[in-house]
């Protein structure tokens, strides 16, 4: 077990309080396309949750960091406080921090838009002053006009404008009804679309696309707080599979009064997923069946909102969605990713420009001569590179990594400079070095607190399938201490690598291990970074993802100490539901599960997440009913072989519902299945409180330990 020096916090109250060492990190860097500036959010210290805005000067040659706007100032001291709708966007960001938690610039990033406490502010980056603006509020996503002239915000479900000096605020676009909104991301689209704004400017900053979200179709749902029986339940708008989702139109708004309707084949494709706009051509549009199996890129005649189609994609399973595609290259080229051949690439135009040597993650940035990604090792290549994520610049000429070392890296990129990000599995933290043509001119601080414990993981593949896997022994292991008992830590579904190469993603796993166990994180098929044919595997069978857990934990007890007669799985979300799984559907493997905020019943979750995996529940009953938790088929464990269950939920979870927890319980209680049920009051999907989270993890090592008899 890790011994902590005297007057230094243990691992569980220092995770808890630094917000799993984010807390004093730089983040969310935009470059100047001139390369003059780097602005990015930072706290001031690694237990501190208040981003402050910071800008990094390079004119020169010089390097030089500035504060460019202070929240604490701001806000003379005082506390900050949030509206409704500004706490529930940073719930579906899984926003943790405080103060100045996004911003948005000009085109020449040199002016940025923040609220605070639901006012809005604008810092002039050359200037370094940081003004107010007096607006209606709360303010909801302010951004700048291109030309940084005027900013839109959303206020009371209102698109707004108002100047960046003196210009008068007004109304643009005013809801009809309480149950529409001008400006704003929908549920499904910012939680699982990662679509997180509503409105966009033209590149002359004249007019924008605003879209219109009609909740009123939408099923209610209410949360309430049994722990204060005196307080109204929350009524959400909750778009449950084989349910309809939130009516999203778009708009053309000219700041003269017009509005024009962009007019597409809404009933074909309801999902609005993707808006680009720049001056490399029209309005760009990716729009999705429901079904997720036929997306079409659109242009927008910006004078009547016709749609042009300039490409569709089909897929006979699912279409995945990525960040910073599709978008116009600056010679007027379609940039996008797509899977040909096996492989996802990258394609420009009518080319492909990547191959099977590569799974393209992101666009990071497009440049006049190339494009910058994010991509992992494809199925082609044979290299050791479990867990790691490189940045590289593409164009006709061939492939360039540009990331450096084993690790975890992404990069932001304005002009000549580029903002490199790397977290490497040897030590802890992140890294930022800023380039300039390949050149490093600069670093970027972080005042993230070191961890008291340090990760010694193990990267490497299992079983026939090669499965990535990262194993994790107690400290001070020999091989005299024999076989250990095991605990598989997996997330182990869609978009949720837990196998990576950086120190800080396996921390909780090594705090477990120095416990006492042997820890393995396993991510099988579904999970990201292989291949589509690996991630969509899973397709009307979220089970296999179990499958490929045993075979990991089998493969790897050859190699590892692994005591096979005492083994257990935690995990949170997709994790629990895996959890759960396990020791329901596999008593014979595990012998103890830990089921946070698990999915049981996935009629029960969301429309666009579920029904790519599953379908439509309506047609396709018996795919539901073969991967829930609640229903007989669900309770297969034999009467006679109980494995211990404990099963975790926040009373506040607006995405995985308590209902999820209080039907499992319901029937393990009517099937004679002992459990035990920990509800967490306040709590939503995430556990930001620092008791929750630090007693969270002490509980479960009490219940494993009592559990498998340790």
């Amino acid at each position: 077990m890790t011994s902590n020096a005297p007057g230094e916090p243990s691992f569980p109250r220092q995770y808890a309080r630094t917000q799993r060492y984010t807390f004093g990190a730089p983040r969310a860097f935009s470059v100047a396309p001139d390369g003059s500036r780097v602005v990015f959010l930072r706290s001031p210290e690694g237990t501190d949750p208040a981003n402050a805005l910071w800008v990094l000067d390079l004119a020169d040659g010089a390097a030089e960091e500035r504060l460019a706007a202070d929240p604490r100032a701001l806000l003379d001291g005082g506390a900050e406080e949030l509206s409704e709708q500004e706490r529930v966007r940073r719930e579906r960001s899984r926003e943790g921090a405080a103060g100045i938690v996004g911003y948005a610039t000009d085109a020449a990033v040199e002016l940025a838009a923040f609220t605070l406490s639901g006012r809005l502010f604008t810092a002039e980056l050359r200037a370094g002053t940081t003004r107010e603006l007096a607006v209606p509020g709360p303010v909801i996503d302010p951004r700048p006009s291109p030309d940084g002239r005027r900013v839109a915000y959303v206020s009371g479900g209102a698109l707004r404008v108002t100047g960046a000096g003196d210009e008068a605020d007004r109304a643009l676009a005013e809801p009809e009804s309480p149950e529409v909104t001008y400006g704003l991301a929908e549920f499904i689209a910012a939680e699982e679309m990662d679509r997180s704004r509503g409105h966009w400017w033209s590149p002359d900053g004249e007019k924008l696309l605003v879209a219109r979200v009609d909740e009123s179709p939408v099923r209610r749902w209410w949360i309430s707080d049994p722990a204060n029986p005196d307080r109204e339940p929350q009524r959400v708008a909750y778009p449950a599979a084989g349910t309809a989702n939130a009516e999203v139109r778009l708009f053309l708004y000219g700041l003269d009064g017009s509005r024009t309707e962009v007019v597409w084949d809404r009933a074909r494709h309801p999902y609005l997923a993707r808006v680009h706009w720049s001056a490399a051509g029209a309005p760009l549009l990716l729009v999705q069946a429901r079904d997720q199996r036929l997306q079409t890129c659109l242009t927008v005649d910006p004078g009547s909102g016709a749609t042009r189609t300039v490409h569709v994609d089909e897929d006979d399973i699912w279409l995945d969605l990525f960040p910073g595609v599709p978008a116009w290259a600056p010679d007027g080229r379609l940039v996008r990713i797509a899977d040909e051949g096996g492989a996802r690439v990258l394609a420009v135009g009518d080319r492909p420009l990547t191959g099977d040597q590569l799974q393209i993650r992101a666009v990071l940035d497009i440049g006049a001569d190339d494009v910058l990604v994010s991509a992992s090792a494809g199925e082609a290549s044979r290299a050791p590179e479990t867990g790691e994520i490189h940045v590289y610049r593409v164009n006709e000429l061939g492939i360039e990594r540009v990331s450096e070392g084993a690790g975890v890296h992404s990069a932001a990129r304005g002009g000549p400079v580029t903002v490199l990000t790397s977290a490497r599995s040897d030590s802890p933290g992140t890294t930022v070095r800023v380039e300039r043509d390949g050149k490093q001119v600069a670093t970027i601080a972080s005042y993230a607190h070191t961890p008291v414990l340090t990760a010694r993981v193990r990267l490497t593949e299992g079983g026939a399938r090669r499965i990535p896997c990262a194993v994790l022994l107690p400290a001070g292991y020999s091989e005299s201490d024999g076989p250990l008992p095991v605990l598989m830590d997996p997330y182990g579904g869609p978009h949720g690598p837990r196998v990576l190469a950086a120190h800080n993603a396996h921390l909780t796993s090594q705090w477990f291990a120095d416990q006492g166990f042997a820890v393995v994180v396993a991510d099988g098929r579904g999970a990201p970074g292989r291949s589509p044919g690996w991630e969509k595997a899973i397709r009307d069978d979220l089970t296999l993802t179990l499958d490929d857990q045993v075979e990991a934990l089998h493969a790897l007890a050859g190699r590892f100490p692994l005591d096979l007669g005492r083994v257990a799985m935690r995990g949170w979300s997709f994790g629990g539901y895996l959890s759960a799984l396990a020791v329901l559907r596999r008593p014979d493997v595990f012998h103890a599960g830990i089921a946070g905020a698990p999915v049981t019943d996935w009629r029960l979750y969301d429309t666009h997440y579920t029904e790519r995996y599953l379908g439509d529940p309506g047609s396709g009953p018996a795919v539901y009913e073969a991967n829930s938790l609640v229903c007989d088929a669900g309770l297969v464990q034999p009467a006679d072989t109980h494995r211990p269950l404990m099963i975790i939920h926040g009373l506040a979870d607006d995405n995985v519902v308590a209902a999820h927890t209080l039907r499992l319980s319901s029937a393990l209680l009517a099937a004679g299945r002992p459990h035990e049920v920990l509800p967490l009051t306040g709590v939503t999907h995430m556990t930001p409180q620092e008791e929750v989270a630090e007693n969270l993890l002490l509980l479960q090592v009490d219940f494993l330990k009592r559990s498998l008899g340790i």
